[in-house]
């Protein structure tokens, strides 16, 4: 088979675009670029003002990305993403103020909403049999490219002497480079919904037998009443049915929770870090947010509130030191887990699910890890009547993964006592810590 004809072909554009994308030296010195001479913006205007701003704008954005994502058969989704990427750093490199940086990640906010189109273009393109490996590749892409882009930042602020005003335009070029490269992706053929969705119409019933000669007219116009309401008909079912599985559930709770809070930390430790060493901006971000490793392990509910312990205990830890390496040491760490733990929930995820899903499901994950964002937002950052230092944000954060993991370790000791029940229980009981496990 022509590698245009199976997994290769889409595989190697996709990941160029994610390694590009995610390639953005600028970012672990983001807050030094908008509260240094660059941008002249104070750590108080950046922390109740600007970083809120891509969190409420995912929000509004995820819903209609979510919905038209699959319609339009992903890539133009993407190139959107590239897009945004594009318009963000153009305005951190050429405007000033507030508002500008606020516009900004407003924009960056849409390509933060487009990631859905990214994580399941890949499913709609290969075979199922190449899930696996395409999978592995995919994340990989964006992994290295993240940590390629920190270590580059490092090395050119501490060794070369490069200013933050050129890290911004090396960012500018790599993202710019990204949208290239996915102009080149090959377009699915159809959109994985709506091709499930007319199959499932022409095996109903005699009543589809007679439309199907006007089912290409209204793939195409999509204004056919009857058809819509099938369609979200159908997008209802698809919905219970994906979420049917326990451990499937469990898996994507811990995939919208995780997604919460590594975002609130990740986007934050910077303002830590510059309360802790307000002079020494260039010490190592870049060289302790790049470096990461990644290693995918099978794991159950019980595993997952381990090691959301550990990262529980990394964040309290960051929160009550004064030594800047110990808080480096302690974001590596969780840093280092969250990433493996995302994976294995993504593979998990993905491996149950039919293709036509993959839109709806990781759609929905982000969508709920949103709202609880913009939740956490709201009460710990821009709730006036509390005014909460850096470090009191930080130890909610701690106390919020603390709840996380003991909400899974409570599931992982439920089932590990039912996988000790005797011969005669079923084997959908035994086997709950599978996602193909135990049905609601």
């Amino acid at each position: 088979m022509p590698c245009h004809a199976g997994w290769v072909g889409p595989t190697v554009p996709i990941c160029i675009y994610g390694f590009f994308s995610m390639m953005r030296p600028i970012e672990p010195f983001m807050t030094e670029f908008l509260t240094g001479t660059y941008k002249n913006l104070t750590t108080e205007q950046v922390n109740r003002q600007v970083y809120p701003v891509w969190t409420y704008s995912s929000l509004v954005f995820l819903i209609p990305v979510l919905l038209v994502t699959d319609f339009l058969r992903y890539k133009p989704v993407i190139i959107l993403q590239g897009l945004s990427h594009i318009t963000a750093f153009v305005l951190l490199l050429v405007g000033s103020g507030v508002r500008s940086a606020q516009l900004a990640f407003f924009s960056y906010s849409i390509a933060m909403a487009a990631d859905v189109a990214y994580f399941s273009y890949i499913y709609s393109v290969v075979q199922p049999s190449h899930y696996q490996r395409v999978t592995s590749y995919v994340k990989a892409a964006i992994l290295l490219g993240y940590s390629v882009g920190a270590l580059l930042g490092q090395l050119l602020l501490s060794l070369g002497g490069v200013s933050l005003y050129c890290l911004a335009i090396v960012t500018l070029i790599s993202v710019t480079i990204s949208l290239i490269t996915s102009l080149f992706l090959p377009m699915p053929k159809t959109s994985l919904f709506l091709k499930g969705t007319l199959s499932a119409q022409q095996g109903s019933s005699g009543e589809d037998n007679q439309e199907s000669g006007s089912q290409d007219a209204w793939v195409k116009s999509v204004t056919a009443a009857k058809h819509v309401g099938r369609m979200f008909k159908r997008l209802a079912l698809d919905f219970r049915k994906c979420y049917s599985s326990v451990a499937m559930l469990f898996f994507c709770i811990w995939a919208s929770t995780g997604k919460c809070g590594f975002y609130q930390v990740a986007g934050y430790i910077q303002l830590l870090w510059v309360y802790m060493e307000p002079g020494n901006f260039t010490a190592f971000n870049g060289a302790v947010d790049g470096i990461s490793t990644l290693s995918v392990v099978r794991v159950g509910e019980l595993v997952l509130g381990g090691f959301t312990f550990l990262i529980t205990g990394a964040l309290f830890l960051m929160d009550r030191t004064d030594n800047i390496w110990i808080s480096y040491s302690c974001f590596f760490l969780f840093k280092t887990i969250y990433m493996q733990l995302s994976t294995i929930c993504t593979f998990q995820i993905a491996k149950t699910l039919q293709r036509e899903h993959y839109a709806l499901v990781f759609g929905f994950n982000s969508f709920v890890g949103t709202i609880l964002q913009s939740l956490l937002t709201a009460i710990v950052i821009n709730t006036k009547s509390l005014k909460l230092t850096i470090t009191s944000q930080f130890l909610i954060y701690a106390s919020y993964f603390a709840a996380v993991s003991l909400l899974f370790t409570v599931r992982g000791v439920y089932t590990a006592l039912h996988m000790q029940r005797p011969a005669g229980s079923s084997q959908t009981e035994r086997d709950s810590n599978l996602p193909e496990a135990s049905r609601l």
